[in-house]
């Protein structure tokens, strides 16, 4: 099978280009940036194509069996390339698909299509509030609705997976890590009470490739995807630190304190936390993932602990190679921790 991966230079697109090459599929990538592309197998095809140019999919997308539209303008991107890269990116790749009979379209969308939810477990049925967190998650909420709108000519499956981390991940993981491996007090909004579920990317590769095999009547849907096993903010916190082992530990935080300095600095820009970062970390978020699991009989296999620290491993090994790279603002990179930074020495 051929597997064409938009926004595959991201954190998730190489752990499915790597996966998909083991398993002997053909693999193509399409993305803007192809800085990372001598990390690839010389097996995947790189397109150097930004998903608003429609002539340019079109081509690309030929003889293709399965699209994995993972594309995305992420939050910390400005408000209109973000509707201009998630809505009209996605419409094209979804023409593009129709126009080359392309048999299945997966489309990774977020939880954050859901806001800033008041009840959990969250299932697929409930209410989506994504503007509530800004352009991001108002974006993947439209992306959506294009997506389900194309169900009657293809199979067009929508994941919306919780935050996911892995061997590779930087972003404000790596702050975090930073924090952990100098032996820092780790602030948390809040006691750090609430659950909080995350996922590994390797569960969320597979699934992703389940789906692309599963009968089509059964994921011509919308599912939910997240770790099976996970507790608190404070006991996935303890368990990096425990195995750190550097003098690292939670610190809690009045929440109705923190959170509006956080908005100051974010509004001032020398914050790299958005939105949808501090208002959710002190509040429960956990979504049910019973509706996958009994359409396909997929079972998770990594647990949060297990993906902290599988990912905070990594991390060391690469440390210092990672200290010569420039910051940005994709996952695949180190974020610029501006005030945070001077907050770090403090602690």
């Amino acid at each position: 099978m051929k597997y064409i991966i938009t926004g595959g230079a991201g954190f998730l697109g190489y752990h499915l280009a790597d996966f998909l090459i083991k398993k002997k599929h053909k693999v193509a990538i399409v993305d803007i940036d192809d800085s990372h592309k001598q990390e690839y197998s010389d097996k995947v095809e790189f397109f150097k194509t930004d998903v608003r140019d429609y002539k340019a999919l079109e081509k690309i997308f030929r003889n293709a069996d399965v699209v994995i539209h993972a594309a995305a303008a992420l939050p910390r991107w400005k408000a209109r390339e973000i509707y201009d890269i998630n809505i009209n990116g996605t419409k094209n790749a979804l023409e593009a698909a129709i126009k080359n009979k392309v048999e299945r379209f997966i489309f990774i969308s977020s939880t954050a299509v859901y806001g800033i939810p008041k009840k959990h477990p969250i299932y697929e049925s409930d209410q989506l509030a994504g503007k509530e967190i800004g352009p991001y998650g108002d974006s993947k909420v439209k992306a959506e609705k294009l997506c389900k709108s194309y169900r009657d000519k293809l199979c067009v499956t929508i994941i919306r997976p919780k935050t996911f981390i892995g061997t590779g991940r930087l972003g404000v993981f790596q702050i975090l890590y930073d924090w952990v491996k100098e032996g820092k007090r780790i602030p948390m909004i809040g006691r750090g009470n609430n659950k909080y579920q995350l996922l590994d990317v390797d569960d969320l590769v597979e699934i992703i490739y389940l789906i692309s095999k599963a009968p089509k009547e059964k994921v011509n849907d919308t599912f939910n995807i997240g770790a099976e096993m996970f507790g608190t903010i404070k006991e996935s916190l303890i368990a990096l630190c425990d195995y750190a082992k550097t003098g690292a530990q939670p610190l809690a935080t009045p929440a109705y304190i923190v959170k509006p300095i956080l908005k100051l600095f974010e509004v001032l820009k020398i914050s790299p936390l958005y939105k949808w970062v501090y208002e959710t970390l002190d509040k429960d978020s956990f979504v049910s993932i019973e509706k996958i699991k009994k359409a396909i009989k997929w079972k998770p296999k990594y647990s949060n602990k297990d993906a902290l620290i599988k990912s905070y491993k990594w991390y060391l090994q690469h440390y210092e190679e990672l200290k010569t790279l420039k910051s940005g603002v994709t996952h695949r990179v180190a974020w610029n921790q501006g005030i945070l930074g001077l907050f770090k020495k403090i602690l």
